[in-house]
């Protein structure tokens, strides 16, 4: 019991500090955030105590309506938070990557399988929908990268769904903030089992193509070596 009470003790300030930092960057890209959930927990309040009097409850409708209050502030909060964190992102490199990172459970994120040398570059996930691959950057480069990202897929996994999509506010392109819900929407056809094979596979072949043999003699002109030592 000592133990778990020294955790939670320990947990609490960390938690703390987060609520703080994240109050602290909501307000920078949205500075009448904290006037919006005060209001909205006032009303909330109000409006619960209103009708406490009118049928004779005050105290009872004054409790209840402290805690929906506390909810909605709870909520609008979040929203507004998200909406801030999203608005930072948007356009950054890699963006998408950690989007994808907080699909939820069932998913397995790996940024980067592809680049250019714009920086554009394509991310892939596997979940219970397949295979997603999710590309970032130039509309007109990445498709080429999309492509060849299919095909390889379509060589390694010939019986796995593979959805692709790029990210932008463009015509036929999915905002930052929708990535999840997008994902999220997609129908359901593979079991847990099998985006274990899926994962398991995916990941072989990483290693394979990892251990290849690097031609000898000069690099040509122009080209890099991307991070792990992978050439794509």
């Amino acid at each position: 019991m000592a133990r778990k009470s020294n955790a939670e003790t320990a947990a609490n300030p960390g938690r703390l500090k987060q609520i703080a930092l994240t109050y602290k960057m909501t307000r920078k890209a949205d500075p009448k955030v904290a006037l919006i959930v005060a209001g909205v927990g006032i009303v909330t309040f109000g409006v619960f105590l209103a009708i406490g009097f009118l049928i004779d409850h005050p105290v009872y409708l004054g409790i209840l309506g402290f805690l929906v209050a506390f909810l909605a502030m709870a909520i609008v909060f979040g929203r507004r938070a998200e909406r801030a964190a999203f608005g930072q992102m948007e356009g950054q490199p890699g963006a998408a990557a950690a989007v994808l990172d907080n699909v939820g459970r069932g998913w397995t994120t790996t940024p980067a399988v592809a680049m250019n040398r714009s920086q554009d570059i394509v991310h892939r996930a596997v979940g219970k929908a397949g295979v997603v691959l999710i590309a970032e950057g130039n509309p007109n480069r990445v498709k080429s990268l999309l492509a060849a990202e299919r095909r390889k897929m379509a060589r390694i996994l010939p019986d796995v769904p593979v959805h692709d999509f790029i990210v932008g506010t463009g015509e036929g392109e999915v905002p930052l903030k929708k990535i999840r819900t997008t994902l999220l929407k997609l129908p359901r056809v593979l079991a847990g089992p099998q985006i274990t094979q899926v994962n398991d596979r995916l990941r072989a072949m990483g290693d394979l193509m990892s251990n290849m043999p690097v031609p000898k003699g000069p690099m040509p002109k122009g080209m890099r070596m991307p991070r792990g030592g992978k050439m794509r």
